[in-house]
């Protein structure tokens, strides 16, 4: 499943992921925000995993995936 996120953020975070993103040519956008989203979730899991559809395994992979530039 795909889920499209608009979001403002920061102009100083704007700034930060513009700046890595040019420096790291192998990254993009999508792939810098799975991680980043996957992370979050796993530092943040005692929440109700049931409403997140993801085991901790799976968000581990998700995480993973995305570091290590495996297809998600």
């Amino acid at each position: 499943m795909t889920v499209s996120i608009l979001a403002e953020i920061p102009e100083e975070l704007h700034v930060a992921l513009s700046g890595y993103l040019e420096n790291h040519a192998n990254w993009d956008q999508d792939r810098l925000f799975t991680a980043a989203l996957s992370l979050f979730l796993l530092q943040n899991e005692e929440g109700d995993r049931i409403s997140a559809n993801l085991l901790p395994h799976q968000t581990a992979r998700v995480y993973l995936d995305s570091v290590f530039q495996y297809p998600v």
